[in-house]
């Protein structure tokens, strides 16, 4: 699915039937003069990468299907492509493509510093002896195999990718993506499908502690209101105003879908039909299959578990804030800037202890905890936007972990960046949201009920012990867990929000310290987050990592404000501040 973004003041339907998405909440649609304009960049694009190929790593037996198209209100267009290599896809082939508001060639940003053809195109495993492979390692029912050109890890092969379902190596029985060597044999790569809020690492760390995750939670007073009864003439669907009582931000609006004149469902036809359902406690990744949550009253929950309606009005609740971030912030209409809602299921599988933003299900699945160390369903308001943040990444540059051990952790600078941004859009959520029950912070996971009162925080992360986060870039971050690793960008976003040094917000004191110890005077929440966006949907392929990510932060502000101003400069000393300099680029490990 193509989306293609015009940052100006009217939109259109995209190229395929999708749409141009742009920043005001006023935005007309279905000009064919944007539609035109699309198709003109996308060609553009395309044959700029063939015509510099030498910068873009494009060859002629390659093709480029389109999945983004950006205009910015200055001109600039980005054209973000996926890639094949003989009719076969490549992993780690994307690029985006930056042209000028003439359409000339204004660079590229690409994944693969090298030519991805590989060395053969003829594979000795047959693809069925991959899926055996598959299937063996991932302890799944293995799908069917499909010959890709893997061009991560610095060199191309032609190799199978599997999908693995119900995987006993994934938590409550998800699914899989294994890589296998079509010429050897090995196995490449076999990761999760989904993006655990919980590592296994921190799982395994909170059991030895002996920690419980037993967020408080109060009962919300149900409102008095009744709901007005319809007009003779009143037609159905329609939408309505009910009142939701949260497990975890008290009582909150909710609006809904009247479907008969008493009778109500948990969706919201002003966010695209955003929905929630019920997973009844079954490991399933097909909402389609979810329990419609219905109502009588358009009352929803009681603010305590015995009430399953209740952990569904915090992830509603928590997805729309989400919507309403992205929408009032960067002008994006949905996870996927393609005009359609986002959806949830809650009550997922049998006593899982997690949360999951699930691309199978293009879902949010939340569970209920085992009962034991996690005692409540993960349904937090920045849990819910550090996990549909992983959406939009998915969406955009796709940043990947660079391996994964036996265990399920994941590793590597592009997957800790991922987190970092979950976290960072995740805590700015809150600040949108800006609710008295759930008061914004940078801090991550401070209503999960831990004895160290967070789960991380972004200025300072080393203070998270639990998964032993970091404040500085050194050359032993590659092979840093991604939770761990993921203090190193969010340090650099904090310190160009907030600056350095001791400072109180609301009811939260900071220290933020910095690597060479000169100080850092903050940019403003506001601008720094329009940076890092920017750069995440422009600049930011799927192994990104962060010396890419300090230049593309630079070019997101100089595109922004100018290469002149305090906030490029400000841009530069902040990642300098956490050690990510021009000057200790490593080595290439793509």
């Amino acid at each position: 699915m193509l989306a293609v973004a015009v940052a100006v003041t009217t939109a259109a339907t995209g190229l395929a039937g999708t749409a141009f998405a742009g920043p005001s909440a006023g935005e007309t649609r279905a000009t064919t003069t944007a539609d035109a304009q699309g198709t003109a960049v996308v060609r553009a694009a395309r044959a700029a990468a063939f015509a510099h190929a030498s910068a873009t790593g494009v060859g002629q037996d390659d093709a480029l299907q389109p999945q983004d198209v950006l205009i910015d209100p200055e001109g600039a267009r980005h054209v973000r492509f996926v890639r094949t290599h003989q009719g076969m896809p490549v992993l780690g082939g994307d690029l985006v493509v930056h042209l000028t508001k003439s359409l000339a060639y204004a660079g590229a940003t690409r994944a693969a510093d090298h030519k991805v053809a590989p060395a053969t195109v003829r594979a000795e495993l047959t693809a069925a002896e991959a899926e055996a492979k598959a299937a063996a390692v991932a302890k799944g029912d293995a799908g069917t195999a499909e010959l890709v050109v893997d061009a991560r890890g610095g060199a191309s092969a032609l190799a199978y990718q599997v999908q693995v379902t119900d995987s006993d190596t994934t938590e409550a029985g998800g699914s899989r993506t294994v890589v296998v060597d079509a010429v050897t044999g090995k196995v490449r790569s076999n990761t999760p499908d989904s993006d655990e809020f919980l590592s296994p690492g921190l799982v395994d760390t909170l059991r030895e502690r002996g920690e419980t995750l037993d967020p408080a939670t109060g009962i919300a007073p149900l409102s008095a209101r009744l709901t007005a009864a319809p007009s003779a003439a009143a037609r159905y669907p329609t939408t309505a105003k009910g009142t939701g009582s949260s497990l975890f931000v008290g009582k909150v609006p909710l609006t809904t879908t009247r479907t008969a004149a008493r009778s109500y469902l948990l969706k919201d036809p002003t966010h695209w039909g955003t929905e929630t359902r019920d997973a009844k406690n079954k490991e399933q990744e097909n909402f389609a299959r979810g329990t419609k949550f219905t109502s009588t009253t358009n009352k929803w929950g009681n603010g305590a578990l015995s009430s399953r309606a209740s952990a569904a009005v915090d992830a509603q609740y928590g997805v729309i804030q989400t919507l309403d971030f992205y929408k009032k912030t960067f002008g994006r209409k949905g996870i996927e800037n393609n005009g359609k809602g986002a959806r949830a299921m809650v009550h997922f599988g049998n006593k899982v202890a997690n949360a999951f933003w699930d691309p199978a299900c293009d879902c949010m699945l939340y569970g209920d905890g085992d009962g034991d160390m996690f005692k409540k369903p993960l349904v937090v308001l920045d849990v819910t936007g550090h996990e549909l943040t992983h959406g939009v990444v998915d969406a955009t540059a796709r940043l990947e972990p660079t391996f994964v051990d036996g265990d399920g952790n994941q590793y590597g600078e592009p997957g800790s960046l991922n987190e970092s941004l979950a976290d960072i859009f995740g805590s700015n959520v809150e600040f949108s949201a800006n609710n008295p029950k759930n008061p914004p912070n940078y801090l991550v996971g401070e209503k999960l009920g831990l004895d160290q009162k967070f789960l991380r925080r972004l200025d300072r992360p080393s203070l998270d012990v639990l998964e032993g986060a970091i404040d500085y870039w050194s050359p032993e971050t590659y092979y840093t867990e991604v939770h761990a690793g993921s203090g190193v960008s969010s340090h650099a976003y904090y310190l160009l929000a907030e600056g350095s040094g001791r400072k109180k917000i609301g009811a939260v004191t900071y220290d933020s310290p910095t690597y060479d110890g000169a100080a850092v005077k903050g940019i403003g929440r506001a601008k720094a987050t329009k940076i890092f966006y920017r750069a995440l949907t422009r600049y930011m392929v799927s192994t990104t990592d962060f010396h890419d990510a300090r230049l593309a932060t630079l070019r997101a502000a100089r595109d922004l404000y100018g290469r002149d101003g305090v906030e490029y400069k400000t841009v530069d000393r902040a990642w300098a501040a956490v050690n990510v300099t021009a000057a200790n680029v490593p080595p290439a490990v793509r």
